[in-house]
């Protein structure tokens, strides 16, 4: 049985805002991530309005949040990661290892990060999400993953629902 295998490409929502940089960043966190336990969704679109860079999961069904900022510019220009607060149980920032950690935030994790891998470099603290908006957040997550899937399975017959 021959199996024709798609680029991961179009799995994920490449829309032209996420810069070589951001990408790298996003792949190598990703693989942190998931040596963690968690499995991640990129590019989510939240209730709010705004769109996590990673979104991640976990069997216990804990949801963190990853914001990746590839420059100090980056960081200046977007202001909107305070909200992301309110998605998740932890939010962190995911960078370079160009970018010195006392810029972000403390209140939030840091993880630095490459194409190939990344660390952990400070824990985020933990702001457990009320029922109803985990429930909100999994079901959210739930349904970006299984239309990407579906995407691959049938790239012309699927209709965009979310992005």
């Amino acid at each position: 049985m021959s199996v024709h295998l798609l680029p991961v490409a179009a799995a994920l929502p490449v829309d032209g805002r996420q810069s070589e940089t951001a990408l790298a960043i996003a792949r190598g966190t990703a693989r942190l991530l998931r040596s963690l336990g968690f499995c991640c969704v990129s590019e989510v679109p939240l209730p709010s309005g705004r769109r996590a860079d990673l979104v991640a999961l976990n069997e216990r069904g804990e949801i963190w949040i990853v914001e990746i900022k590839s420059s100090l510019e980056d960081l200046r220009a977007d202001q909107k990661w305070a909200d992301y607060r309110q998605h998740c149980d932890r939010l962190f920032f995911a960078f370079t290892r160009d970018l010195p950690c006392e810029i972000f935030p403390p209140d939030t994790g840091q993880i630095v990060a490459d194409a190939y891998g990344a660390h952990l470099h400070c824990e985020a603290p933990e702001h457990r999400l009320p029922a109803a908006t985990r429930k909100t957040m999994l079901l959210r997550f739930a349904l970006v993953a299984a239309q990407r899937l579906n995407r691959l399975a049938d790239p012309q017959g699927h209709a965009e629902m979310w992005e």
